[in-house]
């Protein structure tokens, strides 16, 4: 089955950036709808970027549009999510997730609609 690694996670001053890596074996990252996650203590995960697929261009939650890019290697089979002008709201464990694209069925921004996590990455922003 699908098995996702992430790395890259770090304590940064505001208007810093950091890199994730989220390292993907089992199946080719080609071959599977993914995304990035964020959760915050006490609040709801959220999704803030996914690759695209099937012609659908890859996608970002407002609140880091113009921040965030998210990329993929595919020789190295690895996401990434480079995270720039980084604030303090931005602090939270942020997930990996892939599944199969009709597995997700259109539903991007649902957690519940992918089944393959890693185990997270720990991303603080101080003032």
């Amino acid at each position: 089955q699908v098995q996702l690694v992430e790395s890259g996670g770090g304590s940064v001053q505001a208007g810093g950036s950091l890199r994730l890596s989220c390292a993907a074996s089992g199946d080719t990252i080609r071959s599977l709808c993914m995304a990035w996650f964020r959760q915050a203590p006490g609040k709801e995960r959220e999704g803030v970027a996914r690759t695209p697929n099937a012609g659908v261009i890859s996608s970002y939650a407002d609140s880091v549009k113009g921040r965030f890019t998210i990329s993929q290697d595919n020789a190295k089979n690895t996401l990434f999510l480079q995270m720039n002008s980084l604030k303090v709201e931005d602090t939270a464990l942020y997930y990996c997730a892939a599944d199969y694209c009709h597995v997700v069925n259109g539903r991007i921004w649902a957690p519940e609609a992918y089944n393959y996590w890693g185990q997270g990455t720990q991303v603080t922003v101080s003032s």
